[in-house]
């Protein structure tokens, strides 16, 4: 039964193709690695444990460090704690917490998120520090659930960080206490769907005349900033069973013994092979797996071989997208409550046989030849019609943060937090100068068998900090996205450009994104006649999208030559990211976690 519901998730017909891209093949250009590693994931997320190996020590791999993330301001405070002589973990936390404040919206301490750690000589591990249902197993209207952000980056901290952490917290505060510029993205936000209803009541996020602050105006929050400065002298206890405790414990959702009892996992992430790399995801809730599927799909219906943007290109990236969405949908729910198959997920030649029948039925070799899918849920275009049958409605803006920091030894970091939708939704509420979640809205959106609400656990959701390795096993390529349900058809298209076409990382995050929703494809160019005439051949509509909508997220990448020694990033100019650079200074041990 399982095997053909697996197969069942990928039973789509694909249709007409473009031509190949000229001159690539499906060997990667990047990264200096050589054969594929073998896969070692257990059957079931909820029997993995994590590495013991620890951060390694510093064996001065690199001549550069760098971090990737969503605002030039918060790029800034994790470059200047590398600077100071933290490590990449000090600068991902740093940064962290300063994104919380330059981007209210997305992340921040009422909320929660995921990260993996990976370093030479260091097994990659993951942290999930995600927001749990209250141990009365109360869903509020809100869809508020305990928050995480603060404990698993506390964690994470205590084990891997060198820097104090008030010094961590530092940057943030400062940025908090002493004002930015509000970018043309935060107004933006502070002017659309939730953002009037989150702010309403709240001065510093107005002007004088009682607006929403424009771009140019300077946001000051002092309250934010008072918060912070408890957690930096107190630690991450004040806000689980301190001072803040208090208030939290007062809202819908949230209770005394629901803060105190809060922890947050170190989990091992998923992976799969994908060319000639790994990619590592994170696990079950988050779709990991699934992203590992769709990509294992994507090469093996031969994606290498058609320009992004072409018929085929769009044909095979929406039949791997349609299957791993299925999968999602059908089999992902918190590992502590149900078993989630991720060793038949992620199996590159489990996903080749699937990708095999795709092509045969598409040809009409063998269109009928398994219709015992039938006692699985339906018969072997299931998955697709229901896609192109169901209400049409547009995709829209999917909320999150993602930051990737390396330092000079290596040490790579893949975090993405969030908010769940923008400000939380409509009726989270504002306490200590920070907007809690709507996370728990989520087992109603992604509703399955596998999917339900119980005491202290964790919904489905689409955030997927990843990493690809090479062949001994180090992380060449830290990456992630916001996009909410779109995640997984932003990094998709990424990591087939850069580590089947050749595309450069820079080229890779320039690659045209395009995601299918209940038979709505959602584009970022006008399609060519080509693409046209698959769009009508599958009953597809199409919906324009604008940089302005943050339909397609936004990349922040950076990527590990050894064999030189140095970083390439890129900038996402979907939204407002930034990447910065530098050289490691060996005398004063700038971001090697030396001082």
């Amino acid at each position: 039964m399982l095997a053909t519901a697996l197969m069942l998730a990928g039973c789509t017909t694909p249709d007409p193709d473009g031509s190949p891209r000229s001159g690539e093949t499906g060997s990667a250009g990047n990264g200096g690695s050589s054969a594929p590693p073998e896969p070692g994931q257990d059957d079931s997320a909820s029997s993995s444990t994590p590495s013991d190996a620890g951060t390694p020590e510093p064996s001065g791999s690199l001549d550069q460090y760098g971090v990737s993330a969503a605002h030039p301001l918060a790029v800034d405070a994790g470059m200047d704690l590398l600077v100071d002589g933290g490590n990449a973990v000090d600068a991902a936390v740093g940064t962290a917490f300063a994104v919380a404040v330059v981007e209210p919206f997305a992340s921040g301490i009422g909320g929660g998120g995921s990260a993996i750690l990976a370093a030479p000589g260091m097994d990659a591990t993951g942290y999930d520090y995600r927001e749990v249902v209250a141990q009365d197993g109360n869903i509020p209207a809100s869809g508020t659930g305990v928050p995480g952000f603060v404990a698993g980056l506390a964690d994470i901290h205590a084990e891997h960080g060198e820097l104090d952490w008030a010094e961590v917290l530092q940057p943030a505060i400062d940025l908090a206490e002493e004002g930015f510029p509000v970018s043309d993205f935060l107004a933006q936000r502070l002017r659309a769907d939730f953002g009037p209803s989150s702010i309403e009541g709240l001065e510093h996020y107005h002007s004088a005349s009682g607006e929403p602050l424009s771009a140019g105006d300077t946001l000051v929050q002092d309250e934010l900033a008072e918060t912070m400065t408890t957690l930096a002298d107190q630690g991450p206890e004040a806000f689980y069973d301190g001072p803040l405790a208090s208030e939290l414990s007062e809202v819908d959702g949230l209770d005394a013994d629901s803060l105190a009892a809060y922890e947050s996992e170190e989990v091992a992430p998923v992976s799969g092979e994908f060319g000639d790399y790994e990619v590592v995801s994170a696990a079950p809730p988050l779709p990991g797996a699934a992203l590992v599927q769709q990509l294992q799909l994507s090469e093996a219906l031969g994606i290498a071989e058609h320009e992004p943007g072409s018929a085929g290109y769009v044909n095979r990236m929406s039949e791997a997208w349609l299957a791993a969405e299925e999968s999602v949908h059908r089999f992902f729910g918190d590992p502590d409550f149900v078993d989630v198959p991720v060793d038949a997920l992620t199996d590159a030649g489990q996903n080749a046989q699937r990708a095999d029948q795709l092509t045969l039925e598409a040809e009409g070799v063998s269109a009928n030849s398994r219709s015992a899918n039938s006692t699985s849920g339906g018969g072997v275009s299931s998955v697709h019609s229901a896609g192109a049958q169901a209400a049409q409605q547009p995709v829209t803006a999917g909320n999150t943060t993602h930051l990737t920091v390396v330092d000079s030894e290596g040490l790579t970091v893949s975090m993405t937090n969030t908010l769940t939708s923008f400000w939380g939704g409509s009726e989270s509420e504002h306490v200590g100068g920070f907007f809690l979640n709507n996370q728990l809205s989520r087992f109603a959106t992604e509703e399955s068998e596998s999917n339900q609400p119980e005491p202290g656990r964790k919904s489905v959701s689409w955030s997927a900090p990843s990493m690809v390795l090479d062949s001994e096993q180090r992380p060449v390529l830290g990456l992630g996205s916001p996009g909410g349900h779109q995640i997984p058809n932003i990094l998709t298209p990424v990591l087939v450009a850069w580590g089947l076409q050749g595309a450069s990382l820079q080229e890779a995050v320039d690659t045209p994104r395009y995601h299918l929703q209940d038979g709505v494809l959602a584009v970022e160019q006008e399609p060519s006649a080509e693409l046209t005439r698959l769009i009508d051949a599958r009953g597809w509509s199409v919906q324009p999208t604008t940089r302005e909508q943050a339909i397609f997220g936004s990349v922040q990448a950076l990527e590990i030559d050894y064999d030189t020694g140095h970083l390439t990033g890129a900038a996402d100019s979907r939204r407002e990211a930034d990447v910065e650079i530098a050289d490691a200074d060996a005398d004063s041990g700038a971001g090697n976690g030396e001082e």
